[in-house]
């Protein structure tokens, strides 16, 4: 078989001859001793065969190196440790520093979650205080305080140091730190000054309000005690049975109209008294208004308000006992403004006072009266026909967000971001509930028509039930899976509530058992809106996607 040429790039390989034929071997024994394959760099092109005997050779050559104690090794060792040495890049670097970093924080966190940190603000003071900390930084909370204490011990852990601190202090007597931890707890108590009730002098017109208040609120609550005492003592009448009627037909709800509203994101959504109307707001800086049911544009409020139109409402009275002309209709901006419009379109007052952006605002039953919410962490109450300011109040400690009446008038709820509702006496100013429960800000709120269930929704996830009889959370709703952006209970009976929600859908809630009856899909977005007919027929939504949608629980 002829040879062929070699291909390039490709080293050729020299193999050990065979051994003879038997018939050809001489008497005298010949030993094949196995070869030793090398390949030697390309740049030489040869392959060397080592014996037994040169690698005999050089075994005993390391033995004897050894047996000297010779740190270096032989040269053929040297060449070898040489190639197994690698350059560090400076990713490998990098990498290994955040490595390092990571490991160190990870003991860190270990170390501190192992120290016992007092949970009392005084005694962390004081020990803030020992180991030459500030005890208070500027805008500290507790809990602040307490973790920044906790992060100071576990890096002295970490340094050596607390073990000998914590020496220092044995060695300086028990007995002297305590008497300084104490005279440290007193001298921290007298610095906070005890909770006091005080009293700021109103105005004339408030007095006038509240004496107003006073009187419309009292025959509303008889008008409403006189009604629940005659259905609970009328055989006839069966409370359970009208909730099953009005919540079996709002399992039939449906979509009757859906509509663009506007160019830019809706905000919010209001029915008038008589559900003809209804309004939207939306982020373009203007209000519109809409017929009901075929949902046609039959107005618009524009041309006043600097910024976004941040929520809608009608008076009481609209399309009832009021005349088009006067003020229907009220608009909250974020150009901290709040205006009132006739159902023509004309601007008719402003209530200017806020110092941030506006958000959610609601009229008093009796019509008379305005109350806005804002970003400046307070909740206002004007003069609806003068536009005077008759009340600023505080208590929240972040923005205000949600407001709401009491079908009587009484009460006035508040909602914000530090997560707590409040409810207020209208008639004498005191905040009478502070209701704590939700773990983040509160959005929505709504008094329901029996004038003792007050709801909220809020950014998680959930809506709760409060009983303001027995001054406590009297159902917790999970609601939706994303925050909820308002809350509304039907407005005749009470018989369900609403909530919506930035999942991008409206969700119907029995009041009775706050069971779910029906889930309202349809929008592509966020919804930022949702109100309740006064009879319970119909419910708007309105969302990020543009769009104004109906839904109501018959189709004819």
């Amino acid at each position: 078989m002829a040879d062929q040429p070699t291909p390039p790039g490709v080293t050729p390989l020299v193999m050990p001859p065979p051994p003879p034929p038997p018939h050809l071997i001489s008497p005298a024994p010949v030993l094949y001793a196995p070869a030793v394959l090398t390949t030697v760099p390309r740049a030489q092109d040869e392959v060397m065969f080592q014996n037994d005997d040169a690698l005999g050779e050089e075994e005993e050559e390391a033995e004897e190196d050894e047996a000297d104690g010779s740190l270096g090794g032989s040269p053929r060792q040297l060449a070898v440790t040489e190639t197994l040495e690698y350059e560090e890049s400076e990713e490998s670097k990098k990498a290994r520093e955040r490595k390092e970093q990571l490991v160190q924080q990870l003991l860190m966190h270990r170390r501190a979650s192992a120290l016992a940190v007092p949970t009392n603000d005084a005694a962390v003071r004081i020990r803030l205080r020992s180991l030459q900390q500030p005890i208070t930084l500027f805008g500290e909370r507790e809990m602040e305080r307490r973790d920044r204490l906790r992060a100071i011990m576990a890096k002295l852990d970490a340094d050596g140091e607390l073990e000998k601190l914590v020496q220092a202090q044995e060695a300086s007597g028990d007995g002297a730190v305590a008497g300084q931890e104490d005279a440290a707890d007193q001298a921290v108590a007298e610095e906070v000054p005890l909770l006091q009730l005080f009293y700021t002098e109103g105005s004339t017109e408030l007095f006038d309000a509240r004496t107003e208040i006073l009187k419309f609120s009292l025959s509303r609550a008889q008008s409403r005690i006189e009604s629940a005492k005659r259905k609970r003592a009328d055989p006839d009448e069966d409370e359970d049975l009208e909730f099953e009627e009005a919540l079996q037909a709002m399992t039939n709800t449906s979509m009757d109209c859906s509509e663009i509203g506007d160019g830019r994101p809706l905000s919010a959504c209001a029915f008038s008294a008589d559900a003809s109307l209804l309004a939207t707001s939306s982020w373009t800086g203007v209000a519109k208004l809409w017929s009901v049911p075929d949902v046609k544009q039959v107005g618009i409020f524009k041309g006043q308000h600097m910024e976004r139109v941040t929520d809608v409402a009608f008076h009481p009275e609209s399309c009832r006992s009021l005349e088009p002309s006067a003020g229907n209709v009220a608009t909250a901006s974020a150009d901290c403004k709040a205006m009132l419009w006739s159902l023509d379109g004309k601007h008719l007052q402003s209530y200017e006072g806020h110092l941030d952006r506006l958000a959610r605002l609601a009229f008093h039953p009796s019509g008379a009266y305005l109350g806005t919410a804002s970003y400046d962490k307070t909740w206002r109450l004007w003069d609806v026909s003068t536009g005077i300011e008759l009340l600023l109040q505080e208590g929240h400690s972040r923005s205000v967000y949600g407001i709401a009446f009491q079908r009587d008038g009484a009460l006035a709820a508040s909602c914000g971001m530090d997560a707590l509702t409040r409810v207020w006496d209208m008639r004498t100013g005191k905040s009478i509930l502070a209701l704590e429960g939700h773990v983040k800000p509160v959005l929505g709120v709504d008094f329901s028509p029996n004038g003792y269930h007050l709801a909220t929704g809020s950014e998680d996830h959930t809506c709760r039930v409060w009983d303001l009889r027995k001054r406590r959370c009297l159902y917790i709703i999970p609601a939706h899976s994303s925050l909820v952006s308002q809350v509304k209970y039907e407005p005749f009976g009470g018989y369900f509530l609403v909530t919506a929600s930035f999942d991008g859908t409206a969700r119907v809630w029995s009041a009775l058992d706050f069971k779910p009856i029906k889930t309202l899909a349809g929008h592509e977005s966020k919804l930022s809106g949702v109100d309740v007919a006064a009879d319970g027929t119909y419910i708007a939504t309105v969302s990020h996607d543009r769009t104004i949608k109906l839904w109501s629980h018959f189709n004819e």
